[in-house]
């Protein structure tokens, strides 16, 4: 006995050994999600929570690991999340969080924004098998599980494992990490979001590795059907399409015919992807100069063999004889497709008030042509003679003018709010510069003010002739506007895919809670006023504390379980 003794603790001291190697060289903690990991952090508070969400929603788990040596090949393997009765969920999504930098700051930066020594922030999420990691660099990893709405309630755990190779040596790490799927189920969000999309010859180009890319060839349409599915995964479901860009054309002797074949594939590509429940028609209109200028309707026409926009005064006989043709041909296209209650049509983006009235004109004219047609605009006033049915002020305007906007919803319009560079300070944004959590409740300010809709501009407007990946920040040399980091885009381009980002998951996330939020005010309103109140106080004021956050998501779910 004593010998079996003696054996069992020398195994035990080999065993422990080679653990003690990788201890002393490797740092390996789960943290918390809302924590941005830094290339230079070093200090990393242990978090073991258990990740409480509704059938239908999403976990997600972040790992950071940093080592003295080099790291290569590292693999991440994450075992079936499995319950007592050996029902399992399907299998999580992984990636290893990159980083990006932000060269200039925002000019009016939150108190609560985040300093990185290195002008370096965490975001994308790349979904590589494989991952190298300088020594005495942070290297965040990110997991999401996807809960099928079906899902039986209860605990689930998993089995996180990260291996690889440092300094030449082989490791391994792991951790068991737990979901508490509660008797809830999300219904479909009821929020409208549309994240504005570019499909330019310069970005598909930054889209494709930097190769060229035929307008509607295979790879072309491959391309959109990328960009579909990930709408689709952040729960767009407004789709802005172009019809100047995507209807061809012919004119003889002042007479147009319209083609809508390249139009509908736009369309049935977002239908199949689950990604489209309105159309915003592309704008119709652009100022002529400068901000203040007026404002005129685009004429596409052919130039050398290329198709172009015009723009004209909207009382000339070229614009009127073309849009006294189109809009009525596009909206007996539309009906023709059962489209009309689903579109809305943009005239021209950010109307003010120098040049009001050359909207109003414009807007006017279409509504004569088709009063049936919905307008819909990112607007900085609303002095604009209600003329629209979907208002969309900017989050500082629609706070300025939050009265107003109410009683537009009397009226019967529809309210939404957009966020872009600006509004800066402390009102929530999608710049890497806040705290994750702050993108996150950009969705509890349209539950707290009533906002049934929400815009952003920037879903993959990398800059010309710019890596996408090493700046993210654009200097306006003209005006001295800053687009800040994390304005411009929230995806990331790899030779024809796309990788989402840590923003991506917080603003899908705050998309569930402000469903979670709609759900708990049909059963209890005054408990989900009061629930939200109590992390989003006012415009600008909110409860950041991720305890405390995760605190509140547990009295949503259990006051809806009962």
């Amino acid at each position: 006995m004593k010998h079996l003794a003696y054996l069992s603790f020398c195994i035990l001291l080999m065993a422990c050994a080679n653990t003690s190697d990788t201890k002393d060289t490797i740092s390996f903690a789960q943290v918390d999600p809302f924590l941005k990991v830094f290339r230079e952090s070093n200090f990393f508070p242990e978090y073991n929570e258990t990740e409480e969400v509704a059938a239908g929603e999403h976990a997600t788990f972040q790992f950071v690991v940093r080592s003295a040596a080099t790291l290569k090949d590292l693999a991440i393997e994450v075992s079936p999340f499995t319950n007592e009765q050996g029902v399992t969920l399907p299998a999580v999504r992984s990636g290893f969080v990159d980083f990006v930098r932000v060269g200039r700051q925002t000019p009016d930066r939150a108190k609560d924004a985040i300093t990185s020594l290195s002008y370096y922030y965490p975001d994308p999420i790349i979904e590589k098998d494989r991952w190298n990691v300088e020594r005495d660099m942070a290297q965040p990893i990110w997991l999401t599980a996807n809960i099928p709405s079906d899902a039986a309630p209860g605990d689930y755990k998993a089995t996180f494992r990260l291996t690889g190779k440092a300094g030449g040596k082989l490791f391994r790490q792991e951790k068991e990490i737990q979901i508490k799927v509660y008797p809830v189920v999300m219904e479909e969000p009821s929020l409208w979001v549309t994240n504005w999309f570019g499909t330019s010859p310069e970005k598909m180009k930054i889209f494709n590795g930097g190769k060229e890319v035929e307008l509607y060839s295979p790879v072309y349409w491959d391309m959109i059907k990328e960009l579909a599915l990930k709408l689709k995964e952040c729960y767009s479901n407004v789709i802005l399409i172009s019809p100047l860009q995507y209807v061809e054309f012919s004119e003889k002797d002042g007479i147009y015919t319209f083609d809508y074949t390249q139009f509908d594939k736009m369309v049935s590509i977002f239908k199949e992807a689950g990604a489209l429940k309105m159309i915003e028609g592309g704008h119709i209109a652009g100022r002529t100069g400068n901000w203040d200028s007026q404002f005129e309707p685009y004429v596409p026409e052919y130039k050398d063999g290329k198709k172009t926009r015009v723009q004209y005064p909207m009382s000339s006989p070229r614009a009127q004889n073309f849009y006294k043709q189109f809009i009525p041909s596009l909206t007996a296209h539309l009906k023709e497709q059962q489209m009309g209650e689903i579109y809305a049509q943009h005239i021209a983006d950010e109307p003010i008030s120098s040049n009001i009235k050359s909207y109003v004109e414009i807007a006017r004219f279409i509504k004569q042509l088709a009063p049936e047609i919905k307008i819909i605009e990112a607007c900085h006033s609303h002095d604009l003679e209600n003329t629209l049915d979907i208002w969309v002020p900017q989050l500082n305007f629609y706070k300025d003018g939050y009265d107003f906007y109410r009683e537009r919803q009397k009226q019967g319009d529809e309210v939404w709010f957009y966020t872009c560079l600006a509004p800066q300070g402390d009102f929530a944004n999608r710049f890497l510069e806040q705290p994750l959590i702050k993108t996150r409740l950009i969705h509890w300010l349209n539950f707290k003010y009533g906002a049934t809709g929400y815009l952003h501009w920037g879903f993959n407007q990398w800059f010309a002739n710019n890596d996408p990946y090493k700046e993210t920040t654009l200097m306006n040399t003209e005006s001295g506007n800053t687009l800040p980091g994390g304005d411009s885009w929230i995806v990331y381009p790899d030779n024809g895919k796309l990788y989402g980002s840590i923003r991506l998951e917080a603003m899908r996330d705050g998309i569930a809670d402000y469903t979670l939020l709609k759900m708990l005010e049909r059963k209890n309103p005054e408990l989900a006023k009061e629930l939200c109140r109590l992390t989003v106080f006012h415009w600008t004021l909110y409860d950041t504390e991720g305890g405390h956050f995760r605190k509140t998501r547990r009295e949503i779910l259990e006051a809806l379980s009962e």
